[in-house]
């Protein structure tokens, strides 16, 4: 008895010829569309940036988060220490329920704010030349300041960080990268006064550092090193 609904073996080999070069199609229509989404995701990755030894002290700890702060002023510099306090009172709230170690904070001292980084007992010294390079006058005593003033209480709304301290950041686990090309120039402007050497103010500068503070060859390299290895990046003015 004939099978009445069969197709002819004419028609049933079309139909398969056609269902063969149309998956050959797909497939090949696939494979170079995979092609280019794999050549346009792989493209912006292709460039990785060189790592330096000299900018490993970046990958200390174990933070979920990397933040740094570049300031070049001394306004700029009392603002990032006030907002970063609020960073880590935040991070540490309800919201987030951070510890301290869960961030990692830098703040850049570079151009004007580079003479901050160094302690009271190199202002009492050279409080004249680190003023002048800050472009700094103490604003109680209206006179080149003698002391540290971020570190100093009592200037609240005088200074721009509202009376943080340094030494209060420094106890969440602030990092500071200071600026060496800043260094050597307060030094120098030191010596030509004083008739010293400017090795030896260099080296007695970088000696009286703020506490968790890291000499970097240039703030401005530190600031492209800390983007590079992960940083969120704050120009803070």
């Amino acid at each position: 008895m004939s099978d009445t609904n069969a197709r002819p073996p004419v028609a049933r080999r079309s139909f398969l010829t056609r269902l063969g070069a149309g998956a050959a199609a797909f497939g090949a229509a696939f494979s170079v569309g995979e092609r280019r989404a794999q050549a346009q995701t792989a493209q912006p990755g292709s460039w990785q940036p060189a790592r330096h030894a000299e900018d490993d002290w970046l990958e200390e700890g174990r933070a979920k988060h990397r933040f740094f702060l570049d300031t070049n002023e001394v306004r700029g510099l009392g603002h990032a220490i006030f907002w970063t306090n609020n960073y880590y009172n935040v991070s540490r709230g309800a919201a987030y329920g951070l510890a301290d170690a869960d961030s990692a904070v830098v703040i850049c001292l570079r151009h004007e704010s580079a003479p901050f980084a160094f302690t009271d007992a190199m202002w009492a010294k050279y409080g004249h030349w680190l003023s002048e390079h800050a472009v700094f006058t103490d604003p109680k005593t209206k006179q080149p300041a003698t002391i540290n003033v971020f570190q100093a209480s009592g200037y609240n709304d005088l200074l721009s960080n509202r009376g943080m301290t340094l030494d209060a950041l420094i106890a969440h686990g602030v990092r500071f990268a200071v600026c060496s090309l800043a260094t050597r120039g307060i030094a120098g402007q030191a010596a030509r006064a004083t008739g010293g050497k400017v090795d030896d103010i260099f080296k007695e500068l970088t000696e009286n550092r703020i506490g968790n503070s890291h000499m970097v060859p240039a703030g401005i390299v530190a600031v492209n090193r800390a983007q590079e290895r992960g940083f969120s990046i704050s120009s803070v003015t």
